[in-house]
């Protein structure tokens, strides 16, 4: 799948994913909540007779949780074994770009920079290049700490 990308809305800012990290996007239907887990776990989910563990990535990035009546889609994903449903504003296309990511060049807002790696040009637009492994391993480092 080279120079695939899932172009999404994330937290209010365009992202492009690479497409074998994604397993799927899916609406979200019920989320319960688990009681003492941080702000960036909105909590469980079923899928596929699945259990999933939605993350919100805006309480990663900007440090405050998604309105529950905002919660509509998520990128699925498998990271170190485990299922995940990481919530997206929205999502734009899923296409290849033959130029594939170039290097961040200018000022990034300090909030993406853990996770941005690359910019992908797509419909005249940047698009941050993240990746979803970035977002759970900077959030159960934030929450070890």
């Amino acid at each position: 799948m080279d120079n695939l990308y899932l172009f999404a809305i994330l937290a209010g800012t365009r992202v492009a994913v690479d497409a074998s990290e994604v397993e799927a996007v899916v609406k979200l239907t019920d989320i319960s909540p688990v009681p003492g887990m941080g702000a960036h776990v909105a909590g469980l989910s079923a899928l596929r007779s699945r259990v999933l563990t939605i993350v919100d990535v805006a309480a990663i990035v900007h440090g405050r949780p998604t309105p529950s009546d905002q919660r509509g889609l998520a990128i699925i994903a498998d990271i170190s074994g485990h299922s995940y449903g990481l919530m997206l504003d929205s999502v734009s296309d899923i296409c290849r770009v033959p130029e594939g990511a170039v290097p961040l060049r200018g000022q990034l807002d300090s909030a993406w920079a853990p996770y941005a790696s690359a910019i992908v040009e797509h419909d005249g637009h940047p698009w941050l290049l993240v990746s979803l492994s970035a977002f759970i391993e900077g959030a159960s480092a934030a929450q070890a700490a």
